[in-house]
């Protein structure tokens, strides 16, 4: 989030009214010149001829992985860049990839996320030799500072035999530069599964290619984007915030033997239908953006008995919409992040794109997680206050054992103006330093009347923990086997029905709202 709020806006949530919302062979014909296949984007739906078979999570990482996956060598900003024209596809579809190199050619690699005995991908396809093209420079709209890379398509890319999953699709230019093109094949159901939800509308906010986000401009906040398009690469490795707080836990649940489904937040916005029947929702450690669509259709799958795991902080804060660019819907992320600046404020206040919990049309983020994001720049360890329940089980916890650098660096919070899901039980209450000014940090559990349960960590750093010392900020070994195991317990539980009717909720509100 980055920028708090004043007081008056935490003071104005008690008396302002809330709104409760309610195996692949690698032949050459998966390749096809660009210009060709399939059209649209974002979350656009080309006809297929049938729905694809759901992914086996067991026999799949029972194959063997590919532990050569990673970037070797990035090279220069500009050597070797992409992205596709869309954001997921259905096992089958096609897409198109869009790249720009200085070299004379190229190659690409499809790898898909897993356990698969360690070494955490599978390499699925490769494509012939492209020939590499440097591609027209980044086009700025002068009205909103949106971003885009107006370039030609290079090649299409044909996902037959692929199973359901989050792939990294790395391009090698002749020099040996790398980047990502992240993909996400989604699940066409996801009933009796959990859902695994890549938070690509955070990775595109944050997105800096081209010199604009939704933060920052050349010039800074104030010639930030207010609207960030996914025609364009992201900056950096290509991964957005993919590798950092998502990649870790994705080889967790797939470790597990758990049946997952895939999907992302355009597809939880397009889908009203996406969640039906699912066991569980997973948002991974940073899950900001949300458009009403998708708050509405998680809401309503917790009120039909779905469970939820916030395994990050900061979640469901920007309000955003979703608008079409020319490559297809959904491919256009509007955050003004000040009512007074977005024009739909007066006409259209329920669309307003601000904060969540600030007018004028106030809907504390508290209400469907159970927390609220309080601060930024956050430090502290992850102290335990109920060792006892099912979610610790196996950890070797009691109360106060607390984990080093597992808080931060955004964290959520008890807030006593609510709006405050009831039964609601604190699992750790964590002092912390917020930037020089003490406070707290918390996990909880909910439980609702369809039985469903939900569960938030409180801290951005609980997927980056998994890593153990290699996340930094002082997190240790024991902390990784602490939230490794935390996780294990959460998804397991979560996959066998509604957390409520197993693990009824044993409130404690009270000893911190006196």
């Amino acid at each position: 989030m980055r920028v708090l709020r004043g007081i008056t806006n935490w003071m104005l949530l008690a008396v302002l009214p809330v709104l409760l919302l309610a195996g692949c062979s690698f032949e050459n014909d998966g390749v096809q010149p660009g210009g060709g296949g399939a059209g649209g984007g974002g979350t656009g739906r080309p006809a297929i001829a049938a729905s694809p078979k759901a992914a086996d999570t067991v026999a799949e990482n029972a194959l063997p992985g590919t532990p050569d996956w990673k970037l070797r060598k990035r090279g220069q900003a500009d050597e070797i860049e992409g992205y596709a024209d869309r954001v997921s596809v259905l096992p089958g579809e096609s897409f198109q990839l869009f790249v720009s190199t200085t070299t004379r050619g190229f190659k690409v690699e499809a790898f898909r996320v897993g356990w698969y005995g360690g070494a955490q991908a599978r390499k699925l396809w490769e494509s012939p030799r492209q020939p590499g093209v440097r591609q027209a420079y980044p086009k700025v709209n002068n009205e909103n500072y949106t971003v885009t890379a107006p370039w030609k398509p290079s090649l299409t890319v044909t996902t037959k035999d692929w199973p359901e999953g989050v792939y990294l699709l790395r391009l090698s230019a002749d020099s040996g530069a790398q980047r990502f093109v992240p993909m996400t094949l989604r699940s066409a159901q996801t009933a009796g599964r959990l859902v695994i939800l890549n938070a690509t509308t955070t990775w595109q906010a944050y997105n800096l290619w081209g010199g604009h986000n939704l933060y920052n401009g050349p010039s800074g906040y104030g010639d930030r984007a207010r609207a960030v398009s996914f025609d364009r690469p992201y900056d950096k490795d290509g991964t957005g915030k993919f590798m950092g707080y998502e990649h870790p836990a994705i080889v967790l649940a797939e470790k597990t033997g758990k049946q997952l489904a895939y999907a992302t937040d355009n597809d939880l916005h397009a889908n009203p239908d996406l969640l039906k029947g699912a066991r569980g929702l997973v948002t991974l450690g940073h899950d900001e953006y949300w458009s009403t669509n998708m708050r509405t259709n998680v809401t309503k799958a917790r009120d039909s008995g779905v469970n939820i795991a916030f395994l990050g902080a900061n979640a469901v804060n920007r309000h955003i919409r979703f608008s079409p660019t020319k490559l297809g819907p959904d491919r256009l992320v509007t955050c003004y992040k000040d009512s007074s600046e977005d024009p739909v404020a007066k006409t259209d206040p329920k669309e307003s794109t601000q904060d969540w919990r600030l007018p004028p049309a106030p809907r504390p983020e508290s209400d469907l997680i159970g927390i609220m994001y309080n601060c930024f720049p956050a430090a502290g360890s992850f102290t335990v206050h109920r060792p006892g329940g099912w979610l610790f089980r196996g950890t070797g916890v009691r109360e106060g054992t607390a984990f080093p650098g597992l808080i931060g660096p955004e964290t959520d919070a008890i807030n006593p103006a609510g709006p405050t899901p009831r039964p609601i039980e604190v699992l750790a209450h964590s002092p912390i330093d917020c930037g020089g000014v003490p406070k707290t940090a918390d996990a909880t559990y909910y439980t609702t009347k369809s039985g469903s349960g939900v569960v938030a960590t409180g801290t951005m750093r609980w997927v980056c923990a998994m890593r153990g010392p290699k996340c930094g900020h002082g997190v240790t070994e024991a902390g990784r086997r602490f939230v490794t195991k935390a996780t294990e317990n959460l998804l397991l539980a979560m996959a066998a029905g509604p957390l409520g009717a197993t693990y009824p909720v044993k409130d404690n509100l009270r000893e911190f709202t006196g």
